[in-house]
């Protein structure tokens, strides 16, 4: 397999038609479909995610991200009558109130303007505190949003969920109010995983999102053994890469890996059994916790790790993963795990059966 020295980000590019771009979920979470990629022979197979439990074996252990995506994206209006759209991403360490955001139009902004933020039942007021720069080089607001219990209520009664920007249905465009905001509840709802419990992300953990209480219930009837870490999606998750494989770098992102799943995962790797990741947001927050094969356990760490062709696996022996877009560092990721030449098989089969990509769209499982 070629390192990461050996291959472009050309490399990392696919041609994806647009129809294939996933607008919305399965009307069921486990009826979307499961392509199987074989490590060590790089043969496809095409199944359905309901089928999970009958490809695993009974000793193996599967890993969920159990973060909680808030309903981060707000809709604001300056006092001249222009639209703001806000993307919140996370609060400012030590200053209640205060938050991140990644903001269009930002141009005009100014440091002690007020925006109006109109909600499904009443009104708020966002005021903007400073201009800071992010990691990936991009203008980013900080924001002040109240108290605790205001910040709640803007995002329970104004937020909507931080969908990627891929997905290019309009709400707007439906006349009825009321149903309208059903949809977006909905998205609420459903741009979850059934785990979901830690709020936190303002992306989902999208590999979860087609496990349903059935999938569940069948994996526990076979002895498959659940566990949690979690690991809070950050706007890095956006981020494509734009110059070299090597260089590129991914903004910190809060992950915890509780006692209890650190004592299951050594105790089951001591037996031999497979360790099995739930999304690459899992599989990064465990190799960035293992120390020479040891998996620790973490109170609210933080990780950077950018995984690449070449990276030294040390505790994830297998990936339930979707689709990722072409030249992101999540392609990259799972290339480093299934080996670059059969993953883009894998992919080329994908388009070619017409398999549905990115968050709301299929899955694949890698062992």
């Amino acid at each position: 397999m070629p390192d990461s020295q050996a291959l472009d980000l050309a490399d990392f590019e696919y041609e994806l038609p647009p129809s294939l771009i996933a607008q919305k979920p399965c009307a069921v979470r486990h009826e979307s479909r499961l392509l199987y990629l074989d490590k060590a022979t790089g043969l496809v197979s095409h199944r359905m995610f309901g089928d999970l439990a009958d490809l695993l074996k009974p000793s193996d252990i599967l890993v969920v991200n159990d973060t909680r995506v808030i309903p981060a994206k707000l809709t604001a209006t300056r006092s001249t009558g222009g639209t703001i759209k806000l993307l919140l991403l996370r609060p400012e360490p030590d200053r209640d109130g205060f938050w991140q955001a990644m903001v269009t139009p930002i141009r005009r902004l100014r440091t002690g303007e007020t925006l109006l933020v109109q909600g499904r039942t009443e009104q708020f007021h966002v005021k903007v505190s400073d201009v800071t720069v992010g990691m990936d080089g991009h203008k980013r607001l900080v924001v002040y949003l109240g108290q605790p219990k205001e910040v709640f209520n803007l995002l329970q009664d104004a937020g909507q969920a931080p969908l990627p920007p891929y997905i290019t249905r309009s709400f707007a465009d439906n006349k009825n109010r009321q149903n309208n905001q059903l949809k977006q509840e909905d998205d609420l709802e459903r741009y979850q995983t059934i785990f979901a419990n830690a709020p936190g992300a303002v992306a989902a953990p999208t590999a979860g999102l087609h496990f349903s209480d059935l999938v569940v219930t069948a994996l526990e009837k076979k002895g498959i053994t659940l566990c949690r870490i979690t690991l809070h999606v950050g706007p890095g998750t956006f981020k494509p890469i734009s110059g070299s494989i090597v260089s590129h770098n991914i903004e910190p992102e809060e992950y915890t890996i509780p006692h209890a799943t650190a004592t299951l995962i050594n105790s089951a790797r001591s037996a031999g059994r497979r360790i099995i990741a739930v999304g690459t947001t899992t599989c990064r927050a465990l190799e960035s916790a293992t120390v020479q094969g040891v998996l620790q356990s973490k109170e609210k760490a933080s990780t950077s790790l950018y995984i690449r062709p070449g990276f030294p696996f040390q505790i994830v022996d297998g990936l339930i993963t979707n689709f990722h877009l072409s030249r992101s560092s999540l392609l990259v990721l799972v290339s480093a795990f299934a080996g670059h030449t059969a993953l883009m098989n894998a992919y080329k089969q994908a388009i070619e059966n017409k398999y549905r990509f990115f968050s709301y769209g299929d899955s694949m499982l890698i062992l």
